[in-house]
């Protein structure tokens, strides 16, 4: 069983060995972090026959909270990087979110405090929010230790994006992502938290830090707001 994440023709050529060899393969990748992994609350995407999944459920079930049949080999790894585009882009645009934000003159209590509630809720916003103070959890409350590597995102949209081309899906946007993130990864924060991508674009803005978002003076005409992030 291969928890990893890997290319989806990988995956199935892997497979294939295996059960020429008179053995059974079983795709399982996961989602939910150091923290999940922790808490055994990850999600086990698989990728088997029937009966196989049927044997392994068990043991997949201890170790997290949800375990979801996605088909034969490789539909794991398929669910995977479908997953893990949507995270990446949704880190991005809630980072980009903050950075704005900021520049604004809102607080990164406010600003979450409104889009935690609204449409533009996710997860990259309420559990691995990628500034400091609104989740004490998130790994922006211990300078981006990770979590999840921005090295492992970058690797997993590359997939995403091979698998983009190989089927020629046009997906701008995923594309987008999988570019951004190696750019990222190439430099020295590679092995920080992918959150730590707010980072990049406070610097690429011009804006290296985020003062003003904690109640000094903010990058908005009116000045941040009082109050703590």
């Amino acid at each position: 069983m291969d928890c990893s994440t890997v290319d989806v023709a990988d995956a199935r050529a892997a497979n294939a060995e295996a059960v020429a060899a008179g053995h059974r393969a079983v795709d399982a990748p996961v989602s939910g972090g150091v923290v999940g992994a922790t808490a055994a609350t990850l999600t086990f995407m698989v990728g088997a026959e029937g009966a196989d999944f049927a044997d392994v459920e068990p043991l997949l079930s201890a170790m997290g909270r949800k375990v979801v049949h996605c088909g034969g080999p490789g539909g794991g790894q398929a669910a995977k990087i479908c997953n893990n585009m949507v995270l990446g882009a949704s880190m991005i645009a809630v980072s980009e979110a903050f950075v704005l934000g900021e520049r604004l003159g809102l607080t990164h209590q406010a600003l979450y405090d409104v889009v935690s509630t609204a449409s533009g809720q996710c997860w990259s916003l309420t559990t691995n929010c990628p500034v400091p103070g609104p989740v004490p959890t998130s790994p922006a409350n211990r300078d981006y230790q990770p979590g999840f590597a921005a090295s492992l995102m970058a690797k997993d949209l590359g997939l995403a994006a091979n698998a983009l081309r190989d089927t020629g899906v046009e997906a701008e946007i995923g594309l987008e992502a999988a570019r951004i993130y190696s750019a990222f990864a190439e430099g020295l924060e590679t092995e920080r938290d992918f959150s730590a991508i707010v980072n990049a674009i406070r610097e690429r803005s011009g804006q290296p830090d985020a003062a003003g978002a904690d109640g000094g003076s903010g990058g908005g005409s009116g000045g941040a707001a009082t109050g703590g992030s």
